[in-house]
């Protein structure tokens, strides 16, 4: 039990509706020192090392055994629980074999025989517990006596309980097991060595754990329901977020990933080309006129003197991930550090999302509880909101709000990604296209692609390039006739994709987007100042120093999935016949090489479920070569070089076995060998390709064939130790019996009698279960017949039991050994070779780097644009105190521009969360690493405009100084209303800023309100 969950016991919090189950373990693990020091001086006196070693080992097996039921409420019941408890299995079945317990004299496998015995007991008694349990629940969920709800307990009733379970525990401890001659004193226990007419203390012990956790499951239940009566219920999931944690991408046993691979199979193979949902929106359109289609085009912005507004993209991956940066978006102004200084930027009024809205593909599950739940938590949508209702009029304006030009929250437009792509655009039309808001923010789109015009000249184009990086022609022809009619000579436009071409061109040596880029180069002609993208996980800037068709190419998909790394992609990069470098990274170089080192040690800890692929795997390939004979020669040796010598050596025997006779290991080692080639990114050569495949497939099969040879002779020399049966399956049973007798006399003949009523069922599941869990001697005995007669004297009963128990032990002997070698893989491919990008960082599921950028249209028409960033993203959140949650005074806190409503507006005002300085429902906990607090500016920069002078239209990269090697962008302005950095002075009310350089960019120096 840790800290945390200490804490919780004392704070009397229950997130899980049986934590509190665990007191079972704490009484009975104090019981031991309530034992009298009488009683404990005749335990050691009467007690030889033998008993001793009886005494604290069936204890200590309780003891973990109980703990084994009540931890999967007390933590999430997961593969990694059960795989502990594998190993266990596995490993207190091979122990009582090992050499060292028996030359101290003490013998372990009558403690195994309890063990074993106990073991299935107990599952079977508290199996038939909970199925008893959720019956009822199912049964009588409406009455609320066995509902899942924990509650926060009163203190008296915390006491009863605890009493009630004291008194359990300490009238059954001091019940005498024994007769009343032997042992009149009640309160005195009885012990080892008492005369053998008694039943032993093992028995009365196990009954006692039975009884404990029996009774506080029932009062659980009955406290429950009690404290419900009278309202004092209060749910967990109102002091804890139900945030997801990141897609498992490697694991073998995910419906959601197959389900991911088969739609993508899909949608590309069947429907690309042949049906594509942007043609459909574009003929169901109303107006055919191409500049001038409501549907696609919005310019509700345009009107305003200044305007903020905000980017991000790939989010709905980990739920604390995409709640950070939502926290962030949120915030009515941010305080943001850069370098020692803190910077106030409002919350923008428009929120663009550029595509991958939810992982890993799309549906109802993932867009609402990976992509809406998040926003909703950070900012909550209007109450009078309906989120199970279709949007059949956009926009859903709040009441007293009858045009949306007079609506003052914040609003959404959201572009697809490729990942949204994959069931064909149905789930983004249906809750992007057809509903209406996104927690907080307003949502008036109703195509997947759109044009924003916004104020002093400047324009976004959403376009959607669905799976193929590129537009159609309906598309194509709106945004030319946009152009053409509305977009003026003086006017500005930023592009927005879901895929940065830019790069992934570059990288893979292709290109795409070729529908982009003319609309880009031929009809556009300058105008485009700035693109923006997502798809890659972090933050890159690449800008030009000469004019250019497009001077800055900004990819920002740090919005809350998985990290990519930054140090594979080139620093300078040739797109639209110019030479681009590279402005800024998120995270840095170093970092993002640092991090890569990762896979080699932390592989297997991200991605546990892959377990169950690398062990298969590794069993196919030395399937057909088990068992191995003659291994004799190889501990003839008397030197270690001569073992190591004779190990390589029938290594490379079993390999020329596999491939000459072992039929089945060698078609799994060629079905192996062309999917490694094919997984090799075609970045590289067909023959480069070859050399990676081959030479990561030797290193498995020479690592699996050596696993193989050492579990092989582990099991020999146990045989020739004598440590192992040879000659039958029941060995263990034997010594059960014996103990059974001494331990639980049977004057009576009550055994027989069972026996009998159960049609031998009795004794004979006792005897096969014992079988089943000593594996070890299974496979020697089994072996041993295989050698002597050969396979063919095997039944295939026998043989699958054989191949079973082999496959228990050789599936936790190669399953850290397939982590580390893929992992040292991935690992040399994204450093040294820079291959695999994608899949080296999936792999490791990295939360933490994530990012967004804000953008600020100024009353002179420039452009500032701020990326920032949280270095390290929380895991444990807190619900914020109910005076954090309250509306703040309008007069303090609300704007002076926003305050100019009428009467109807400030009606819609009191309803909207967005008014609130921090609306969000959960803050970090401590505080301290709250996205809030740590949120930083890592690059920022100005795209100036000069409205006087066409000419001058171009963003220009001026040097800050001839000392600095450092690029700034300078601010023009018109007038002295204009928007300025400035140093900041004592009589001046608002926050202004100058221009610095730093490591990475232009830096910004400023001083808070």
């Amino acid at each position: 039990m840790d800290m945390k969950t200490l804490l919780t016991y004392l704070k009397l919090i229950y997130p899980r509706p049986h934590e509190h189950s665990s007191y079972a373990i704490i009484a009975v693990a104090l019981s031991l020192v309530f034992v009298s020091p009488e009683n404990m001086r005749t335990l050691t006196d009467k007690l030889d090392s033998y008993h001793m070693m009886k005494w604290w080992s069936i204890s200590a097996v309780l003891l973990q055994f109980f703990y084994f039921f009540i931890s999967p409420f007390v933590r999430k019941l997961s593969y990694s629980n059960f795989v502990r408890w594998y190993v266990t299995w596995i490993l207190a079945a091979a122990l009582y074999h090992l050499p060292s317990f028996q030359s101290v004299g003490v013998d372990t496998r009558m403690n195994s025989s309890l063990f074993s015995t106990m073991f299935v007991s107990s599952l079977f008694v508290l199996i038939h517990l909970h199925l008893l349990y959720h019956g009822l629940r199912y049964g009588l969920k409406d009455t609320g006596l066995v509902s899942g709800v924990a509650v926060r307990r009163s203190m008296i009733s915390h006491v009863i309980q605890h009493c009630t379970l004291l008194w359990a525990f300490g009238i059954s401890w001091s019940a005498p097991v024994g007769s009343d001659h032997d042992d009149p004193l009640p309160s005195k226990p009885a012990i080892y060595g008492e005369s053998s007419d008694e039943i032993s203390p093992i028995y009365s012990l196990w009954g006692l754990y039975i009884f404990l956790y029996i009774t506080n499951f029932f009062v659980d239940i009955l406290t429950r329901w009690a404290l419900k009566q009278v309202q004092l219920v209060e749910e967990s999931e109102d002091n804890h977020p139900k945030f997801l944690d990141m897609v498992p991408w490697y694991s073998g046993t995910s419906a959601d990933l197959f389900k991911t691979l088969f739609d993508l199979l899909v949608s590309v193979t069947v429907f690309l080309g042949r049906f594509d949902m942007r043609m459909m929106q574009a003929t169901m359109n109303d107006s055919r006129d191409g500049a001038n289609q409501e549907d696609f085009l919005y310019d509700h912005f345009s009107e305003k003197k200044e305007f903020w507004f905000d980017f991000m993209a790939d989010t709905g991956d980990g739920g604390n991930s995409s709640y950070s940066i939502a926290r962030l978006l949120a915030q009515r102004s941010l305080h943001a550090r850069k370098n020692d200084s803190l910077i106030e930027l409002p919350r923008g009024d428009l929120l663009l999302i550029g595509g991958d809205l939810a992982y890993p593909n799309p549906s109802t599950d993932t867009y609402e509880e990976r992509f809406f739940y998040p926003f909703e938590e950070a900012l909550p949508p209007p109450s009078w909101y309906n989120k199970k209702h279709l949007a059949v009029n956009k926009p859903e304006l709040p009441v007293g709000v009858f045009d949306i030009r007079q609506y003052s929250g914040p609003q959404s437009f959201v572009i697809p990604g490729n990942h949204d792509w994959i069931d064909g655009l149905q789930t983004f039309m249906r809750y992007i296209c057809q509903k209406s808001w996104l927690g907080g923010w307003l949502m008036p789109q109703k195509k997947s692609y759109f044009a924003l015009q916004l104020p002093k000249g400047w324009w976004v184009f959403g376009l959607d390039v669905a799976l193929h990086n590129d537009i159609d022609s309906f598309q194509f022809k709106f945004f030319s006739e946009l152009i053409r009619n509305r977009v003026k000579e003086n006017d500005f436009v930023i592009v927005m994709t879901h895929a940065p071409n830019w790069i992934l061109d570059s990288y893979w040596n292709d290109e795409t987007g070729k529908n982009v880029s003319h609309l880009i180069s031929d009809h556009l002609m300058g105008k485009c100042k700035l693109r923006i993208a997502g798809d890659l996980h972090h933050y890159m800037r690449h800008s030009s120093r000469k004019p250019a068709t497009v001077q800055h190419l900004l990819v920002n998909g740090g919005g809350g999935a998985f990290l990519h790394p930054t140090h594979v992609f080139s620093n300078h990069i040739e797109a639209y016949g110019t030479t681009y470098e590279t402005e800024a990274t998120y995270p840095s170089v170093q970092d993002s090489i640092r991090l890569a080192k990762d896979n080699i040690d932390k592989f297997r800890i991200e991605n546990r479920q892959f377990d169950f692929v690398g062990g298969i795997i590794y069993f196919i390939l030395t399937f057909s070569m088990f068992p191995l004979c003659d291994l004799d020669h190889i501990l003839q040796d008397d030197t270690i070089s001569g073992h190591m010598k004779n190990l390589f050596g029938a290594v490379w025997d079993a390999f020329m076995y596999m491939v000459g006779q072992s039929y089945v290991s060698f078609v799994g080692a060629l079905i192996l060998l062309v999917a490694a080639i094919l997984f090799v990114p075609s970045k590289v050569s067909k023959k480069k390709r070859v050399i990676i495949g081959v030479l990561h497939v030797s290193a498995h099969i020479v690592l699996a064939l050596v696993l193989m040879l050492l579990m092989e002779l582990c099991i020999q020399i146990c045989i020739r130790n004598n440590l192992l049966a040879t000659s039958d399956y029941h060995s263990l049973y034997e010594w059960y019996r014996i103990v059974e007798s001494e331990q639980f006399p049977d004057s009576a003949g009550l055994r027989a009698r069972i026996e009998q009523w159960t049609f031998g069922l009795y004794p004979a599941c006792i005897k096969y279960l014992m079988s089943a869990f000593d594996v070890p001697e299974v496979m020697a005995v089994t072996r041993t017949n295989i050698c002597k007669n050969g396979m063919v004297s095997l039944s295939r009963g026998s043989a699958t039991i054989y191949y079973v128990s082999v496959f228990l032990y050789f599936w936790v002997l190669s399953t850290p050994v397939v982590s580390i070698v893929f992992g040292s893989y991935l690992y040399i491919c994204v450093n040294w070779l820079h291959l695999h990008f994608d899949e080296a960082f999936s792999s490791l599921r990295i939360a933490d780097y994530k990012s967004f950028t804000r953008f600020h249209i100024k009353e002179d028409g420039s452009l500032e644009v701020f990326t920032l960033a949280v270095d390290k993203v929380p895991k444990e959140w807190k619900r914020r105190s109910d005076s954090d949650n309250k509306s703040e005074s309008h007069s303090d806190s609300i704007n002076e521009s926003k305050r100019k409503m009428d009467s109807n507006l400030d009606n819609e005002s009191n309803q909207q969360e967005h008014m609130r300085q921090d609306p969000s429902k959960w803050e970090a906990n401590p505080f301290h690493q709250d996205p809030t607090k740590t949120v930083r500016i890592v690059d920022h920069f100005v795209i100036k405009r000069e409205t006087c002078s066409e000419s001058s239209n171009e963003s220009e990269l001026k040097p800050h100084s001839e000392s600095e090697n450092k690029s700034e962008l300078k601010l023009h302005s018109d007038s002295d209303n204009d928007s300025e950095l400035k140093p900041h002075s004592d009589t001046n009310d608002k926050s202004e800023w100058k221009m610095d350089s730093d490591s990475n960019d232009e830096s910004l120096e400023t001083m808070s309100k």
